[in-house]
């Protein structure tokens, strides 16, 4: 099984993602750097946090017409796994491959934080291995992380159960304290926590290291 580790300039949490893969996971990953024009071989896309481009325009505008999206759209088109993380998020919705938009946080400033989330959807291939609505907690870390969308796209969200994970709080100002979408295929998630910042106990909670389980069981099981 092989993640590929998207990589533009401004992007940190690269080395985060990679390490959750290849020293906790124990699977391969590979960095892909912004330039190249496919991802041929890989079994999942991971796009992580940081500031691509300096955030300059807005957040992801610029990322989004980066050679290597190209390929991200035709490699989500195809049903293969997405996952893009804060920035990563942001990107997606740039790109188009997740619905909404992420505006700058109600209290206009950067928020660094531990949250609670509630598991909003455990059906899908990133969060099966939690149960329906548990209470986890993950980091945070941006200062352009309040989700939108209009009415009727958020209702269209909650008829196909695309929110998949949402603040027991409102840290942002969030829609419906939204923190994480999926497409409606189901194989692309965005999601301003991170995930790949609590894998170990170490770091305070681990609670993210199931979402990366659960997406190599699904993979595994696709491939049977």
């Amino acid at each position: 099984m092989k993640f590929a580790v998207l990589v533009f300039p401004g992007s940190n949490c690269d080395a985060d993602l990679y390490h959750a893969i290849e020293d906790v996971c124990h699977e391969n990953a590979e960095y892909v750097p912004y330039t190249a024009t496919s991802l041929a071989g890989f079994d999942t896309v991971l796009v992580p946090g940081g500031f691509s481009y300096g955030d300059y325009l807005r957040s992801g505008a610029i990322a989004k017409l980066a050679p290597i999206m190209t390929a991200v759209k035709t490699f989500a088109a195809a049903g293969k796994p997405v996952i893009g993380i804060c920035n990563g998020f942001q990107i997606l919705t740039e790109l188009g491959l997740l619905p909404g938009a992420l505006l700058p946080n109600r209290q206009t400033h950067f928020i660094c934080d531990t949250v609670a989330l509630n598991v909003t959807n455990a059906g899908t291939m990133f969060t099966q291995h939690y149960m329906p609505n548990e209470q986890i907690r993950l980091p945070i870390a941006h200062g352009e992380g309040n989700y939108y969308c209009d009415a009727e796209t958020l209702e269209r969200l909650k008829v196909n159960h695309q929110i998949a994970f949402t603040y027991q709080n409102d840290v942002n100002g969030s829609l419906a304290n939204i923190a994480g979408v999926t497409n409606e295929a189901g194989n692309v998630l965005g999601m301003m926590p991170h995930p790949e910042r609590a894998v170990e106990t170490l770091l305070g909670s681990d609670d993210g290291q199931r979402l990366f389980a659960a997406l190599i069981t699904s993979i595994r099981k696709g491939g049977q």
